[in-house]
């Protein structure tokens, strides 16, 4: 029985309560959500060292998702493994592989083992990499990728990825589109170039009821994948886009109605003044399903510090109801990400999701920033250390450049906490007297 299944039969599964708890809900909240389709728990029994279950949805915290994976020109398999443990040491709640150069399968089960939250991946990847490998991607076979799915489902991957929106009606609209970039999702480019060289229809979406009793063996649940998305800010929001999506959204609800769990992809290249729109009119199209978005990316110039620009689209996005942020790093669009690279785009995008949080009035998200301004106030460093978001990286930098004050090396003995309070006290020193500080914010 899936996740879908148990919750629409009343049943709390230990996923469900786990999920509840971290969250600060009711498990019955959780379970409602679950059986609506607006909340999923990606949750492959197969998935041994999956511990930390994550609820992705309406009415639960932001999540962030870091991608990884080898490439044609970079195969090293322990660093990848590496990328996986940095992704999650530094909070993503998710990981996704996306190999495409060495033993696939190898790698999978590798990462596989160090993966303690939920695993993805795009099966696709793997299918054109059989069939490149022996002759050419076009000699693929819907069979060997329906095989690749039920591969990836047995080995214990949580969510995967299917462009089951690329239709050859789809395609139509795009090819009578006028747009900058064409396709740029890797996935949605590789079917669409099969598609139209054997004039065949997108086999994800032919075979839909096949894809989706695979997924409902292993409660694999689909990331319902946003092919068309646009590749730059040129192209947002446009027909293609949109066509897509109602597509995805007629597949939701079949989806759910096969007791398969189902969230959806989004862009992407979207200038700020259209997030807003794009979460709604996801939103509405596909009943509220759990919306799990690529940056979004508000600037296409920021190459080496897209990282910064993706969370800055991410955290509106957030705020605006997107559930879950599919992280960018520094090497976006310009190469294979490094380990640090991966720590760099985590940090970004957990700090994004936070800040969606506190805008949705997330109660513990809230609560957070406000003890940790008490504790700023108070000049209480460990109080600060045990409150952000990252301890370590805080703690070095009070230490690296100190002050002989109780208080930051910026303001050192001109520091205003509690200055004006202090002297309403009449305990201000407002003349050093050679003591280190101008006051005692504390006493």
């Amino acid at each position: 029985m899936t996740q879908l299944e148990a919750a629409r039969k009343g049943i709390v599964t230990e996923e469900m309560a786990y999920v509840a708890e971290k969250e600060g809900v009711s498990p019955e909240f959780v379970r409602e959500g679950v059986a609506s389709g607006r909340i999923v728990i990606p949750r492959n029994p197969n998935h041994r060292t999956l511990r930390d279950f994550k609820g992705i949805g309406e009415g639960l915290s932001v999540k962030v998702n870091a991608n990884l994976g080898t490439s044609y020109d970079y195969v090293n398999l322990e660093e990848e493994v590496e990328k996986a443990r940095v992704a999650i040491q530094y909070g993503a709640d998710t990981i996704m592989d996306l190999s495409t150069g060495g033993d696939l399968k190898a790698i999978r089960e590798r990462i596989l083992e160090v993966a303690t939250v939920p695993l993805g991946t795009v099966p696709i990847y793997e299918a054109e990499f059989r069939a490149a490998k022996r002759k050419s991607f076009f000699d693929m076979s819907a069979d060997e990728l329906f095989e690749v799915i039920e591969e990836h489902g047995r080995q214990g991957v949580d969510y995967i990825t299917v462009h089951v929106g690329v239709t050859l009606k789809n395609l139509e609209v795009y090819r009578n589109s006028s747009r900058t970039t064409g396709i740029v999702s890797r996935g949605g480019g590789l079917l669409a170039a099969w598609m139209l060289h054997r004039g065949e229809e997108n086999p994800l979406y032919a075979r839909f009821d096949d894809l989706l009793d695979i997924a409902r063996t292993y409660d694999m649940t689909l990331s319902l994948g946003d092919g068309l998305r646009p590749g730059s800010l040129a192209d947002s929001t446009d027909r293609a886009q949109i066509a897509e999506l109602l597509t995805i959204g007629e597949l939701v609800e079949r989806a759910r109605r096969a007791g398969v769990q189902a969230m959806v992809e989004g862009p992407g290249h979207i200038p700020l003044n259209e997030v807003a729109t794009n979460v709604q009119i996801q939103k509405k199209l596909t009943g509220h399903a759990p919306f799990y978005i690529l940056g979004m990316l508000p600037v296409d110039t920021a190459a080496g510090f897209d990282h910064i620009a993706g969370a800055i689209g991410g955290a509106l996005a957030g705020w605006m109801g997107a559930d879950m942020l599919c992280y960018l790093t520094p090497a976006e669009h310009l190469g294979l990400p490094t380990p640090e690279h991966v720590k760099e785009g985590v940090i970004a995008f957990k700090i994004a999701a936070h800040a969606a949080d506190v805008a949705r009035g997330n109660p513990r998200a809230l609560e957070r920033n406000r003890r940790m301004s008490e504790a700023r106030y108070r000049l209480d460093w460990e109080g600060q250390f045990a409150l952000c978001l990252y301890p370590e990286e805080a703690r070095r930098l009070k230490e690296e450049r100190g002050s002989r004050t109780k208080a930051c090396s910026m303001c050192g003995p001109f520091c205003p906490m509690n200055l004006v309070e202090a002297v309403l006290r009449g305990k201000a020193r407002m003349e050093l007297q050679g003591a280190p500080y101008v006051h005692d914010p504390v006493g």
